[in-house]
């Protein structure tokens, strides 16, 4: 017998989550996506240290930001914290 793991969408309501947010992908919980306008960016990463989720990193080798969407929940927190407004959420 061989049994199928089930994904966050089979689980009960309020059930405890079995995995490691790591392993877990969340990404597709999101209606919202985060879209950061480069322009008005400062680079300043407080959406970097605002995001619940870890969805977004400082890429040292692009000098950049990067959004994980495959972990990012849409909750709209970093665009919240941008204080260059550079970060808007868009429907998917």
């Amino acid at each position: 017998m061989t049994s199928k793991e089930k994904t966050w969408k089979e689980a009960s309501p309020a059930g405890v989550c079995w995995k490691s947010s790591r392993t877990y992908l969340t990404g597709d919980w999101k209606t919202y996506t985060p879209v950061r306008d480069v322009a008005k960016c400062t680079k300043c990463l407080q959406c970097t240290i605002f995001c619940p989720d870890g969805a977004i990193h400082w890429n040292e080798g692009k000098g950049d930001i990067e959004f994980d969407l495959n972990f990012c929940k849409g909750c709209g927190i970093c665009a919240n914290e941008c204080p260059p407004k550079a970060i808007v959420m868009k429907i998917e």
